[in-house]
């Protein structure tokens, strides 16, 4: 008898049993308790709720039970009828006690809720979401204007009637002068046509049936995901659900920008104008515009209209870039300008014969294109630059950042190559799975997994030496996988965004510390002083010229110079008339007229010789003592025999 009541509870509460289930169902009704089943990819969960809960607090319920989140809950297994999270609809009147429902996870971000907190705050807007059923991101995306130009352009390829083989009126079409789609392969291959541009690309995908209604960019994750509660953290424990997936390398058949252009060849030259006086490297930002590009199909073409070099440290074979300090202030200037940092450049010349003027080639088919170390650099650029993208998931896919080369050719002269890397290399450099190796420039390396990274497998597809297509482990990978060339040019018409410097020397290039080429207020006073009160707009269009002026310490410039590049950006005269009248300029054109009585006064930008000579003559002239003197501005005691200050550069 003493097993008796052992074997009652054994038979009341054992699982799965008729008694159990019936005693189960009593006590969730005297509770006033519903039992709703929730179907997942994941199983069946089950989810206690009272009938007067709204539905609201089933979403939260379900969860904090599941851990997901951007999903919706549908009463039929095919998706049909949703339950909409609302704050007002009772359980009771939706759902009975033990029915089911089944969970749908949405792609990207929900256009229903990222945290039922978040929707109930926020009002529920039709215009943020096109089609609810759409996979593509809910919040509204601000693309660039050329891609909004290109998104509502016809983008087909219109072609003439075919007097040989069209047999229609002028008013017909035929498959022989019907237009053609962007994404055409025959025309690709004719015009030689290497790459899709992004938007035919888009086009492509976005062509079937479904009008690309699940089309989405999604983002290549390299990292464990976070947050996973059925295990230990990494390297203790790792899941199927947590662990991202193994890469396969593919070359990118699209590129987001199809040419780059400088202006003029002059830009180039500038920039050049460093490696022939030191013989060292030099890299800088470019800085320009996008507009569409008709050469090719929706293609888009990035147009260079300046060069800055940041700050750096540069050998015969090496570029070290330092930190800049000033890296908002030129962005602000280029904004104002209309222009916007659109990518980088560097070279890699060493000179064979200076006598004829010719280079070294370093580089080609050979050997590399380029290294894995400037690969891994570009990959960083660009995810510093993304490119706004409405089919992305998260708003942004690739970039539209550029890195051009200046390298020697096949004829040994001096010519630039243009590339970009694919959106699986930045995925790379991004979670920092890539690194270069040590002795061979060609190819990089994908890390190891260890306990403080886990990496995923990454594999590309070679042919062996029996012609077969074989998969191998990127350890070590060829970077040419990762690359998409991107052809660089110059007009045949220059065109100039700022002055075409004819015979007058230009305004020094910043952060070049050797002779000649220094930045300080003699060089502005020189420069300046060379043109005529007329030609100020000419004068003062130099993009170094205003980034210079705007980060001007010893005048407060910078919050008076917005006219100013409203004028150069609208090559306005009089307005740029009127900037002069401004007290701030009107001081500084009095010490530079003071600094040039003082000095002789020079119209032209002055050698070592001249300036010496011009500073001697000034310092007879000076009723001061001959040893020393103190400057009036920053009290700094100077020589005898100097003209303008050692620290501040003001006339004395």
């Amino acid at each position: 008898m003493a097993c008796a009541p052992l074997l009652l509870e054994q038979f009341i509460y054992k699982k799965r049993n008729f008694a159990y289930a019936f005693v189960r169902h009593r006590l969730f009704v005297l509770c006033k308790q519903s039992l709703i089943r929730v179907q997942s990819a994941e199983g069946i969960k089950r989810i206690e709720i009272s009938p007067k809960s709204n539905l609201k607090h089933l979403y939260d319920s379900v969860q904090n039970a599941l851990k997901v989140d951007g999903f919706g809950l549908f009463k039929e297994r095919n998706f049909l009828t949703e339950l909409q999270a609302s704050g007002s609809q009772l359980v009771g009147s939706s759902l009975r006690h033990g029915d089911m429902v089944y969970l749908k996870q949405m792609a990207g971000t929900s256009s229903r809720r990222t945290s039922t907190t978040v929707l109930d705050s926020q009002p529920f807007k039709t215009s943020t979401v096109s089609n609810p059923n759409s996979a593509r991101p809910s919040f509204n995306v601000v693309e660039d204007d050329v891609d909004q130009a290109l998104s509502k352009a016809d983008g087909t390829i219109k072609r003439e009637r075919d007097s040989k083989l069209c047999h229609h009126n002028a008013n017909g079409r035929c498959v022989h002068c019907s237009s053609l789609e962007p994404y055409d392969e025959s025309y690709l291959k004719e015009h030689n046509i290497k790459h899709l541009s992004f938007h035919s690309y888009i086009r492509k995908q976005t062509s079937g049936m479904d009008q690309g209604k699940y089309f989405v960019f999604d983002d290549i994750n390299c990292r464990i995901k976070p947050g996973c509660r059925e295990h230990p953290p990494w390297p203790k424990g790792i899941c199927s659900k947590c662990q991202p997936s193994a890469i396969t390398l593919n070359r990118q058949t699209y590129r987001h920008v199809d040419n780059v252009m400088f202006e003029n060849t002059k830009i180039v030259e500038r920039f050049l104008n460093y490696w022939r006086t030191t013989g060292h490297q030099r890299m800088g930002y470019l800085y320009g515009t996008y507009e569409q590009h008709t050469d090719v199909p929706l293609g888009i073409r990035a147009k260079v209209a300046a060069i800055y070099e940041p700050p750096q440290e540069s050998t015969r074979d090496s570029i070290n870039i330092q930190p800049d300090e000033f890296a908002d202030d030129v962005d602000a200037v280029a904004s104002a300008l209309g222009l916007k940092k659109i990518g980088w450049i560097f070279t890699d010349l060493i000179t064979e014969d200076a006598s004829i003027g010719t280079v070294k080639q370093i580089r080609g088919i050979e050997s590399h294109f380029i290294t894995a170390q400037e690969c891994i650099t570009a990959g960083e650029l660009q995810n510093r630059h993304p490119n706004p993208c409405k089919y992305a998931s998260n708003g942004v896919f690739g970039s539209k950042f550029v890195t051009i080369c200046v390298t020697g050719d096949k004829t040994k002269q001096v010519h630039m190559e243009g590339y970009a890397v694919s959106a699986q290399c930045m995925a790379l450099v991004r979670d920092n799975c890539l690194i270069p190796t040590k002795d061979a420039p060609e190819l990089g390396y994908v890390r190891e997994s260890t306990d403080k990274q886990y990496v995923p497998d990454v594999f590309y597809k070679e042919k062996d030496q029996y012609g077969n297509e074989v998969q191998r482990l990127a350890r070590p990978l060829p970077v040419e996988y990762l690359l998409v060339d991107v052809p660089a040019s110059t007009p045949l018409q220059p065109i100039y965004t700022f002055t075409e410097y004819d015979k007058r020397q230009p305004f020094p290039i910043e952060n070049r510390y050797i002779d000649g080429h220094l930045q300080d207020f003699n060089a502005l006073s020189c420069y300046l002083s060379a043109w005529g009160e007329e030609e100020f707009l000419e004068a003062i269009s130099d993009f170094h010229l205003l980034v210079y002026l705007y980060k001007m310490d010893m005048l407060p410039l910078r919050q008076h110079m917005g006219p100013l590049l409203e004028a150069v950006r609208t090559k306005n005269p009089n307005q740029a008339a009127q900037f002069k009248d401004v007290d701030v300029w009107k001081l500084l054109e009095s010490l530079i007229q003071a600094s040039s009585g003082g000095s002789g006064g020079t119209t032209s930008y002055p050698s070592g010789g001249a300036s010496a000579s011009a500073g001697a003559s000034g310092s007879e002239a000076m009723d001061l003592d001959a040893n020393t003197w103190t400057c009036n501005h920053c009290t700094f005691i100077n020589r005898g025999e100097l003209t303008s200050c050692e620290i501040c550069s003001l006339p004395r």
